[in-house]
C-alpha cells in the first residue's frame, strides 16, 4: 500500500493522518487468531478481494473490538460507516483500493499503554509507594491477588474475574518493570520466554508431532520437560519444579500427576479405593497425636489421588465445600439471630434443624 493511497483515504475520511497508524494486509490478518496490534491506535486494513476474506477479518476484529465498534469502509471517494457486528461482507462492492478504517479504542485498552502507566508509577514523578516496592515486598500482594482471582473463579463471577485478572496482571507487569530497572529482565524477555516454551512444548500444534488425546499431550510434555532439565546446569528431578509454596492439596495432585505421566501410578481405581480403606484403618489405630498427623497426611494424599483418578481438582473441590459450609453456617447464624438467640445457647439439634433448612434452600 503506497503513501498516496493512504493520503487519499484520509482525504476521503476528512481527518488528518494520525501520528500513529497500524497498517495491516487483510489476507495476513485473516490468518490470525487475535487482532495483532494495539487497539488504542487507529488501524487501516487493505487488500480485500472477496466477501469471504472480509468475513474472516471481521471474526478476528471481534476478538478485540466491541460489537458496536464503528468501521468505515472507504472506496475511492465514497465511504460508509457501520457497526462491526452489522457489517455484511456480501453487500460490499470490493475493489483493489477498498480499505477499512478503525478508529482507536479508548486510552488504556492496549497492553502497551498499561505497561506505560506502570512504568510511570515507578518514575521519579510517579507514586512514592510504587517506587519503594521490590520483588520481595510485592510477594504478599501477588499471593493475595492470586487467591482473590481464584475466589472469583470459584464463584463463577464474570465481573469479578475481569477485575481480578486485571489486578493479577498488574503484579506481573510491576515486577517486570522492577526487573528492567535493576537490569534483571524485561517484559519482552518474560513474554518471549513463555512464547518459546509454549511453541516448544506443543510440537503437535506448531510442529510435525502427533498427539491423539490429552494423555498423549501430557506424556509428550513430560518427555520434553525431561530434555529441558537435562540441558540445564542443575540436575533437578521430576518433582523439583513443583513450587513449594503451592497449597498442599494442589501440590500433592501435581506430584501425583507428574509421577503418573511416566507410569508411576495405580493400574486401576479399585487399588486407590483399597488404599483409602487401609489409611482409614491406620488413622483409627494411631496411638498418639504425632501418629494421627502422619496417618491423616497419608489419607489426605491418597484422597487427592482418588480426585485425580476422577479428573477432579482436589483444591477446587475442597474450596467448593468450604464455601458451601460457610453459606449454610451463615444461614444458621442468621436464623438464630432472627429468633433473638445466641448460637452458644442452642442445642446441636436446634442448629441442625436450621442447617437442614439451608440444604433444602439449595445452599
Amino acid at each position: 500500500m503506497d503513501f498516496k493511497l493512504i493520503s487519499s483515504v484520509f482525504d476521503t475520511l476528512q481527518i488528518e493522518p494520525p501520528a500513529r497508524l497500524t497498517l495491516l494486509d487483510a489476507r495476513t490478518l485473516s490468518a490470525a487468531h487475535v487482532f495483532p496490534a494495539p487497539p488504542d491506535i487507529p488501524a487501516l486494513l487493505f487488500g480485500f478481494d472477496s466477501p469471504e476474506l472480509v468475513a474472516q477479518v471481521k471474526t478476528v476484529l471481534l476478538t478485540v473490538y466491541p460489537k458496536e465498534q464503528g468501521v468505515t469502509w472507504v472506496e475511492c471517494s465514497t465511504l460508509k460507516v457501520e457497526r462491526l457486528s452489522d457489517l455484511q461482507p456480501s453487500t460490499l462492492n470490493l475493489t483493489p483500493s477498498t480499505c477499512f478504517y478503525l478508529p482507536p479504542l479508548a486510552e488504556g485498552t492496549s497492553f502497551e499503554s498499561f505497561a506505560e502507566i506502570i512504568a510511570h508509577l515507578r518514575a521519579p514523578d510517579g507514586c512514592p509507594w510504587d517506587r519503594e516496592q521490590t520483588h520481595q515486598t510485592l510477594r504478599t500482594h501477588l499471593l493475595e491477588e492470586s487467591y482473590e482471582t481464584l475466589s472469583a473463579m470459584d464463584d463463577d463471577d464474570v465481573d469479578a474475574m475481569r477485575e481480578e485478572f486485571g489486578d493479577l496482571l498488574l503484579q506481573i507487569v510491576l515486577n517486570s518493570q522492577i526487573g528492567y530497572e535493576y537490569e534483571e529482565f524485561t517484559m519482552t524477555q518474560v513474554i518471549k520466554h513463555i512464547y518459546d516454551k509454549i511453541v516448544r512444548r506443543h510440537p503437535h500444534v506448531f510442529g510435525d508431532a502427533q498427539a491423539q488425546d490429552v494423555n498423549g499431550v501430557l506424556q509428550s510434555w513430560e518427555k520434553l520437560k525431561e530434555k529441558e532439565r537435562k540441558g540445564k546446569k542443575q540436575d533437578k528431578g521430576l518433582l523439583d519444579g513443583v513450587p513449594a509454596a503451592l497449597p498442599a492439596l494442589t501440590q500433592a495432585q501435581e506430584y501425583q500427576d507428574r509421577a503418573a505421566r511416566v507410569g508411576f501410578d495405580w493400574r486401576e481405581i479399585e487399588s486407590v479405593l483399597e488404599k483409602i480403606r487401609e489409611e482409614i484403618e491406620e488413622v483409627k489405630t494411631a496411638q498418639n497425636a504425632d501418629e494421627v498427623a502422619v496417618e491423616l497426611g497419608d489419607l489426605f494424599f491418597v484422597l487427592v489421588n482418588l480426585a485425580r483418578w476422577k479428573k477432579v481438582d482436589a483444591e477446587s473441590a475442597l474450596r467448593g465445600t468450604n464455601l458451601k459450609f460457610k453459606k449454610r453456617f451463615g444461614y444458621v447464624e442468621q436464623s438464630a439471630k432472627k429468633q433473638g438467640r445466641n448460637l452458644s445457647d442452642m442445642t446441636l439439634e436446634e442448629m441442625d434443624a436450621f442447617w437442614d433448612e439451608a440444604k433444602k434452600l439449595g445452599m
